[in-house]
């Protein structure tokens, strides 16, 4: 069955999730990256935006901007680890309930999402034609002066996704668990190469 979550989100309806559930998200979802993290978290700028149970995107859309409409062309999803360093602290002072993003996130995200009751998804790259799509409307945009891929775009989006769980409220980090797993697997799958080759050398030697 196709998990929809619908924006306010409570930390009751994510509880269950786990890494590498697919979701899709109906509701408010509203862009935000580097700046938008540094100026509430560094410069401890008041957010125009309530994040408290909504999603933030890790994106920098291209819009079709007009005085009657603006039209969302493109919104492709930025990679997340570089909000990594002001995540925690923006997920506590927002309250945001749901990051989206490409690839994944570090220790620090994991361990505040365990903390505060929140997910980071990945949405996949490659795809922001297509994440266009499922934006019905742009509702508002503050902070302008950052420039387009930096601002806050308030979205209304519907069936948003898919959306990939990387990280959960239990902390568990789908890419951290993943990179250990291959490490640990690296020496097993190198041995017949090496093998290999050394046979191949003998042989040439002969």
């Amino acid at each position: 069955m196709k998990k929809i979550l619908t924006t306010p989100v409570t930390a009751e309806d994510i509880k269950d999730l786990r890494i590498g559930d697919i979701i899709y998200l109906t509701g408010c979802l509203v862009t935000g990256r580097d700046d938008v993290h540094h100026r509430v978290v560094h410069e401890h700028m008041k957010c125009p935006v309530d994040f408290k149970n909504i999603a933030i995107f890790h994106a920098g859309p291209i819009i079709k901007e007009s005085p009657e409409h603006n039209e969302m062309i493109s919104i492709g999803p930025t990679s997340s680890i570089r909000m990594e360093a002001d995540a925690a602290e923006f997920i506590k002072e927002t309250g945001v309930r749901i990051m989206v993003g490409k690839g994944g996130m570090g220790e620090k995200t994991a361990k505040a999402c365990k903390e505060l009751n929140a997910i980071h998804c990945v949405f996949p790259g490659g795809c922001a034609v297509l994440a266009a799509t499922m934006v019905e409307e742009i509702e508002d945009v503050y902070w302008r002066e950052l420039g387009m891929p930096e601002c806050l775009w308030v979205m209304k989006v519907k069936e948003f996704g898919p959306l990939i769980v990387s990280i959960d409220t239990e902390g568990n980090n789908l890419f951290l668990d993943n990179k250990a797993y291959y490490a640990s697997q690296k020496e097993a799958c190198e041995k017949p190469i090496i093998e290999s080759v050394k046979d191949y050398q003998k042989i040439e030697v002969q």
